[in-house]
């Protein structure tokens, strides 16, 4: 497989404290690879130094170009959506103008009615709330909302911080086989930080286990799911 996203070295410190410590990571075209460990282990900082919404050193390879120079809205339109966690919707807009703002990169525009059908089947209740006020659904439709954004962009790499944050059981389980949904038909390359390490696990086909700001374990989801410290940490084995 070809990698479509590599970080050699990525270090990010606020003040004192270094979030990233010279970590790497390769995550391949078509896969969903989940970045797991606990809370302040680096996994947003990641996402966010990926996107160019954080500033960081060391290298990132898009696609086998170096893109740490570029900023956020340049790597955007290289086919890079960030879906950031706590959903971030524009609560005075509409659900309708939402998602019409995911389309805004030039590569996303000229199939914007066909992105918008396939998120609108993706998640029907957003149909129904098409011209209702987004700060107005809740807190699992703001979610869908935030996916289906980040899904009209079309990217090639969707980073996904914590889609579960917050949400009841079975509006969890609709956000996972939605993902899960997209990673087949679409093949769309997934980075993922969750807590849920579970569900995480089931869906991703390679993982990273962080702890302050490195990789500590990495591997295959059947090798992590046989690992006895992932099973001791996080699956309560």
């Amino acid at each position: 497989m070809t990698p479509i996203i590599e970080a050699h070295g990525v270090t990010k410190s606020f003040g004192d404290v270094r979030a990233l410590d010279g970590l790497d990571l390769v995550a391949e075209s078509g896969h969903v690879t989940a970045l797991l460990g606990p809370n302040g282990a680096g996994k947003t900082t990641l996402l966010k130094a990926i996107s160019g919404t954080a500033a960081a050193t060391g290298s990132i390879v898009y696609r086998g170009r170096d893109i740490g120079a570029l900023r956020a809205s340049e790597r955007a339109a290289l086919g890079i959506a960030h879906v950031p966690e706590g959903r971030r919707v524009f609560p005075s807009l509409t659900v309708g103008d939402n998602l019409e703002l995911g389309s805004y990169r030039r590569a996303a525009r000229a199939g914007r009615a066909r992105a918008l059908a396939e998120v609108l089947g993706l998640f029907p209740v957003l149909k129904t709330r098409r011209d209702q006020l987004a700060g107005s659904l809740s807190g699992g439709e703001q979610q869908m909302l935030a996916l289906g954004r980040g899904l009209m962009a079309q990217p090639d790499l969707l980073l996904l911080d914590e889609p579960s944050q917050g949400l009841g059981p079975r509006i969890v389980e609709q956000i996972f086989e939605t993902i899960d949904r997209i990673r087949r038909e679409r093949r769309l390359t997934i980075l993922l930080v969750e807590q849920r390490v579970v569900e995480a696990l089931e869906l991703c086909d390679r993982g990273y286990v962080l702890e302050t700001g490195r990789v500590v374990l990495a591997g295959p989801r059947d090798a992590l799911l046989a690992d006895s410290r992932v099973q001791r940490a996080y699956l309560g084995a």
